[in-house]
């Protein structure tokens, strides 16, 4: 589970054997576990966060966005 960075003591994540699923991230925080897909950006579950939470996850995909694709490239291709 490569860590592409933690930010506000959110982790972003994606499983190694996932390469064969379009660019996406997991998040993580305590309890709370998120995917989103990211082109487009669309959150395809959360559970256990709170809506300001799910918007603030969603606002630190859009700022690192080219950071997630970076690192999706450089572990799957």
């Amino acid at each position: 589970m490569p860590t592409v960075f933690t930010i506000n003591g959110f982790r972003f994540y994606f499983y190694s054997n996932e390469n064969d699923e379009p660019i996406h991230i997991h998040i993580s925080k305590g309890e709370g576990n998120a995917k989103y897909w990211i082109e487009p950006l669309l959150e395809e579950y959360s559970y256990g966060f709170t809506n300001k939470q799910r918007r603030e996850i969603n606002k630190i995909i859009s700022e690192n966005i080219q950071t997630i694709k970076k690192a999706w490239d450089e572990h799957f291709r």
